[in-house]
């Protein structure tokens, strides 16, 4: 369908616009969280926008702010009419420029590129960190630690704490509400009253997913990923993870873990300083 560029307008879009735009994803095969809308609302409200013609929403994207430390694209869909035609170049320039000058001069912005499009996002500033891979898998009972528990409301401050230290940033307003979603299940490894690691897993569309999987070792990220598909067994678990780490590739081998498509994060500005060696699968496409 051709759209004359005039009638076009890029602005901020609501609830029910974000609504519509993750059932886009899941649509394309994106698999996203079955309860992730009202986090990824609740996260920051100002950071999605869209497309529109004649009030209808025909593209859109997330910009999210952590606090005007970093930023982070995802989320970015142009339905399939109306490709080709400018639109999704409009969008991406006018998202990428409004994330701008909502953050602090110099923060960063990060973003997972899907293949076809890596040239382009490279054209537009972002180079390539790491790239990431998605793996599936079947949920089974697996015996794991008894250091591994579930997350409580006294654990906050020591999961904030390592999440900073791998995520690269404090995402406070994001954890409060990503550990105690609906049909998801936060697991913490603690020894010495020390937490070492931390996982989340999720009902999605299809199956289940994990992230993130922070782990000081890979011990303990076992343990951890062996907690999560006890969660869902006879299900299909979904992990992305970040190649650049060695062990987690070992470790979704040891699991059969079947490869299904990857993605490159990419940083517009320096790339945070985080111990990739701790990262075995990120938090998530769309909001980092």
């Amino acid at each position: 369908m051709t759209i004359d560029p005039t009638d076009i307008s890029i602005q901020q879009i609501t609830k029910k616009d974000l609504e519509v735009l993750m059932t886009w994803a899941a649509q394309e095969g994106w698999n996203p969280g079955k309860h992730d809308l009202d986090v990824f609302w609740n996260t920051d409200p100002n950071g999605f926008y869209g497309c529109f013609v004649q009030d209808e929403m025909i593209a859109g994207g997330a910009i999210i702010s952590y606090a005007g430390e970093f930023g982070f694209m995802g989320l970015f869909i142009v339905q399939s009419p109306y490709r080709n035609q400018g639109i999704g170049n409009a969008l991406w320039h006018a998202r990428k420029n409004r994330l701008i000058s909502r953050l602090q001069p110099h923060a960063s912005i990060g973003m997972d590129g899907v293949l076809a499009m890596q040239g382009y996002y490279h054209k537009g500033g972002f180079n390539i960190a790491f790239r990431d891979e998605r793996y599936e898998f079947v949920g089974k009972a697996h015996p794991y630690a008894n250091e591994v528990t579930a997350i409580v409301n006294d654990d906050l401050a020591d999961i904030l704490e390592l999440d900073t230290r791998c995520f690269g940033v404090q995402r406070k307003r994001f954890l409060e509400q990503w550990l105690i979603m609906p049909e998801s299940k936060a697991m913490k490894y603690k020894q010495h009253n020390e937490v070492k690691g931390y996982a989340v897993i999720r009902k999605a569309e299809r199956g289940y997913k994990i992230g993130p999987l922070f782990a000081e070792d890979e011990t303990i990220a076992e343990e951890l990923l062996k907690s999560c598909l006890s969660h869902a067994v006879d299900d299909v678990v979904f992990l992305d993870i970040p190649t650049i780490n060695a062990r987690a590739i070992d470790l979704v081998h040891k699991y059969e873990g079947t490869y299904v498509f990857e993605c490159a994060r990419m940083y517009h500005g320096e790339a945070p300083k985080v111990p990739m060696d701790q990262i075995f699968g990120i938090t998530s496409f769309e909001l980092g």
